[in-house]
């Protein structure tokens, strides 16, 4: 199956609601393409009442016979097809979110497939999820712990990778034997409302996957406060996410949080300096360093440090901007013009608190000034102290600092309020692993950076969030635990006869 839209990439997409296994709304939200300024969509802007009808239409299938009656095998082959139908449509994803991100096709394409190993991983964990038997508890009893599916619960996407975390919490919801109501970003909205219909192509039951698409403020807000939402998984900014807290807080609402980070890049002087120069343009470029855990901090050992950075400047300078079809582009297009502008003041301000501006720096004009182009950019000689050191820039920005041992290492790494994931580049495995586990953060690689896995949990401490994505513990944020007792032998009452 193949999805039944006639329109192409020249038209404006009509982007309704999808409630219940029909289109809702009227589609008035404009997105202008990042990488031209072209209108190429118009989506529906949730109303209190549209929320309601999709929490109502995941909590009536939630509670259907059908629902109730299923298995963990037939989750598990539903998920296999669903893969089977996103791989069908994986080019015409791709083409989606790499239009609305401004993100070169090549790297949407990694997107969709990374998104379709979620889902069969969690088909995995359909099929094979078991309880635990505990005959030992006392004499006469047999005791059963199972996981049990939350109810309705809902999914809030955000607008760098939008099919791909879609499908990086939507799986193991469906797995878990949860209803869903999505809420993607208002400016990535399309490739949500696609992929829940091919859930429903895949034999997934109607109201299952719901989306609504529209702003924060209505739609997000909407579901996070709704009375029959369970449990709501959220994706997006510290700032956004401090908010959900207090308002899930408030409810003694279970929220899942995965927020912003300024993951860093360690390099010892011991390490292969070639391959660490490759990771670090790696991670602080990828998806033009929007993305929560772009190693956007390059921490470099001092005796290092002119000659590492000089390195990683070279690579740089290699990477081409692009618009979404070039084949030859690195980089796209940032998500809209303010953004753009945002992080080029981040760097100016840098610069002019005394950072080295070694690369980029410039809003590029010529055939690309129609877009929210902004260049690889590297500012060395930054302060610990200022904000381009610390704070999330979500931009192609690399900040360079130095350090002199180990524990100046680990103290720069962890002078931040977040931590999502880092980085160490040495040789000796040993440092490795005895630094990675005095980093603060959800995910540490040694000699890799951006690495992730559908088995692998993902998610960070402090001001990057809690709870977790993907694999056996994304599975288990959708679940609750219930404890069964059963008596297998006569017992006696204290009270009989009485």
């Amino acid at each position: 199956m193949t999805i039944a839209d006639p329109q192409t990439l020249t038209d404006v997409r009509l982007v309704r609601h999808w409630i219940g296994g029909r289109e809702v709304g009227e589609p008035t939200i404009e997105r202008h393409a990042p990488a031209t300024g072209e209108l190429v969509a118009l989506y529906a802007d949730a109303t209190a009442e549209e929320v309601d009808a999709a929490v109502a239409a995941a909590r009536t299938t939630f509670e259907s016979e059908t629902w109730q009656s299923t298995v963990h095998g037939q989750r598990a082959s539903w998920l296999e097809r669903f893969a089977e139908i996103l791989t069908e449509n994986r080019q015409r994803l791709a083409e989606i979110d790499a239009q609305e991100v401004g993100k070169p096709l090549a790297f949407a394409l990694g997107d969709i497939d990374l998104g379709i190993a979620h889902v069969r991983q969690a088909a995995a964990i359909a099929r094979t999820e078991t309880g635990e038997a505990f005959p030992g508890v006392s004499h006469g009893y047999l005791a059963v712990g199972e996981r049990r599916a939350l109810g309705v619960v809902g999914l809030v996407i955000p607008w760098n990778f939008p099919a791909q975390i879609m499908l990086q919490k939507l799986p193991y919801a469906l797995a878990a034997g949860c209803t869903t109501v999505v809420k993607p970003s208002e400016f990535t909205s399309s490739s949500a409302v696609v992929i829940a219909q091919l859930a429903e192509a895949a034999a997934i039951p109607a109201g299952a996957v719901n989306v609504v698409t529209g702003y924060g403020r209505t739609a997000g807000q909407g579901i996070l406060e709704h009375a029959d939402v369970a449990y709501v998984s959220f994706t997006g900014s510290t700032r956004t996410g401090r908010v959900v807290a207090e308002t899930a807080a408030r409810q003694l609402k279970r929220v899942g949080l995965e927020l912003g980070g300024k993951a860093a890049n360690v390099v010892f002087a011991d390490a292969d300096l070639e391959k660490a120069a490759d990771g670090a343009v790696f991670g602080a470029f990828i998806n033009q360093g929007e993305s929560c855990v772009a190693t956007t901090r390059l921490i470099v050992q001092r005796s290092i440090a002119e000659r590492f950075t000089a390195m990683v400047v070279s690579r740089a300078a290699k990477l081409r901007l692009g618009r979404p079809e070039d084949p030859e582009a690195d980089l796209g297009a940032l998500i809209h013009p303010p953004h753009r502008d945002a992080v080029a003041a981040a760097v100016d301000a840098a610069v002019a608190a005394g950072g080295v501006l070694e690369l980029g720096g410039e809003i590029p004009g010529g055939e690309l000034s129609d877009g929210a182009f902004y260049p690889p950019t590297i500012v060395s000689g930054v302060d610990p102290t200022s904000a381009l050191f610390s704070e999330e820039v979500f931009g192609p920005v690399l900040a360079v600092s130095v350090f002199d041992d180990d524990d100046d290492a680990v103290a720069l790494v962890n002078a931040t309020s977040y931590g999502l994931a880092h980085s160490l580049w040495t040789t000796d495995l040993d440092r490795g692993v005895n630094l990675g586990r005095r980093l603060e953060a959800g995910t540490i690689w040694v000699n890799t950076c951006t690495d992730g896995s559908p088995q692998l949990a993902f998610g960070g401490v402090k001001a990057s969030g809690y709870g977790r994505d993907a694999g056996f513990e994304g599975y288990r944020e959708f679940t609750e635990y219930r404890t069964l007792q059963i008596r297998t032998a006569e017992r006696t009452s204290p009270f009989a006869g009485r």
